[in-house]
């Protein structure tokens, strides 16, 4: 599959940092016909060394980092793992937060039954931590700007929704005046941030919503 969809943001002889599309996994599914994927297209069309560090959902856009050597892949792994990268998300949500910032502790888990659903569970959950600010405020919803600590599957999605503010778009958690109020998942990962593995340098990179 071409790369015509996947916008490159940096690249050097360590790293590559491209902006994903909608609709587009970051590495292969289970299935056969599940192959094309970010990493895929990528090692298919001149970057057969890239190697994924983090994954987007399906659905998510934004900014995703991948390694291009062993050693620049086991530092940002680390990062990841040590929490040292700074990762910052815009979305559109339904309705109207009270407040204009707060935060979300709600710990959270696979719910088998409702695959591939995640749930908020008080006593087999992970640990989960989310803030989230008001960018803007519209007639029925609001562009938010939400940052995880933790980084558990549907994360974003699951907190939203727990405070009653799912977000447009969401197949899988909206209602159905949030799913109908735009024809995509309102979630984009705009900003990442850390430290190249070779030159030590902190790097900050921004990339704007297409909603």
């Amino acid at each position: 599959m071409p790369l015509s969809q996947v916008r490159f943001v940096h690249q050097d002889e360590h790293i590559l940092l491209v902006s994903k599309p909608t609709l587009l996994l970051s590495v292969p599914g289970r299935a056969e016909d599940n192959r094309d994927c970010l990493i895929t297209r990528l090692q298919d069309n001149g970057y057969p060394e890239a190697r994924i560090v983090h994954r987007l959902d399906w659905e998510t856009s934004g900014l995703i980092i991948l390694a291009r050597d062993a050693d620049t892949h086991r530092e940002l792994s680390r990062q990841f793992h040590d929490r040292e990268t700074e990762k910052a998300y815009t979305a559109l949500c339904w309705g109207q937060p009270e407040l204009d910032s707060g935060r979300i502790e709600l710990p959270l888990r696979y719910d088998p039954p409702t695959k591939p659903r995640h749930v908020v569970d008080h006593e087999q959950g992970k640990h989960a931590l989310t803030f989230w600010r008001v960018l803007e405020r519209h007639a029925e919803h609001c562009r938010v700007e939400l940052t995880p600590i933790t980084g558990r599957s549907h994360q974003l999605r699951v907190h939203m929704l727990a405070i009653g503010h799912p977000l447009l778009g969401d197949g899988l958690y909206a209602h159905e005046q949030a799913l109908k109020a735009y024809p995509r998942l309102c979630l984009h990962a705009s900003m990442l941030a850390f430290t190249h593995p070779a030159s030590g340098e902190r790097l900050r990179f921004h990339d704007p919503a297409p909603f």
